[in-house]
């Protein structure tokens, strides 16, 4: 039986995501949100986030928690210890791609991740509000996005997580 008073507030239909990872294809950065919150001072930001497997995603660390579920493709979540070596790799994705389907990181813990195949999709809830002024902190001894350094280091952590699924 249908409640109304539960009823979604906003429906994702599976074209949206087509569209969505179309465009992230397209864009110089490999990657394009799609934001559920409405706005950026909603104490929950939630959002789909289309990745290209070329898409560097400095790793980072924030003072909040951050939940990382799986839509479509296969993911690597990277953790790394304070002097940037790799401690843990998390895959997660779809059901046809990985075992896990979520990953969750901590508060403070220097981070990234990647995409390992083309048209995956994440969704990415964490505590708001957001503000453009206080962004997450950059990682000193990775590479600025942008670079060939960064290009080098994608590619290395790529090998990395492939070695190790």
């Amino acid at each position: 039986m249908d409640n109304p008073e539960y009823a979604p507030q906003q429906s994702v239909p599976y074209a949206h995501l087509d569209e969505l990872i179309h465009s992230a294809q397209a864009s110089d950065r490999k990657r394009l949100n799609l934001n559920l919150h409405v706005s950026p001072d909603e104490p929950c930001q939630r959002f789909f986030n289309a990745m290209e497997p070329e898409s560097y995603l400095r790793p980072h660390r924030q003072p909040k928690r951050k939940l990382l579920v799986g839509i479509r493709g296969h993911f690597a979540a990277i953790v790394f210890d304070d002097a940037g070596h790799v401690v843990a790799t998390h895959h997660f994705g779809a059901a046809d791609r990985s075992p896990n389907c979520a990953v969750e990181i901590p508060a403070g813990v220097w981070n990234t991740v990647i995409s390992l195949e083309s048209g995956s999709v994440l969704l990415e809830v964490k505590s708001g509000p957001f503000h453009p002024q206080n962004p997450p902190e950059l990682a000193s001894w990775s590479p600025e996005a942008g670079t060939r350094e960064a290009e080098a280091y994608l590619a290395n952590l790529r090998r990395a997580t492939t070695d190790r699924s």
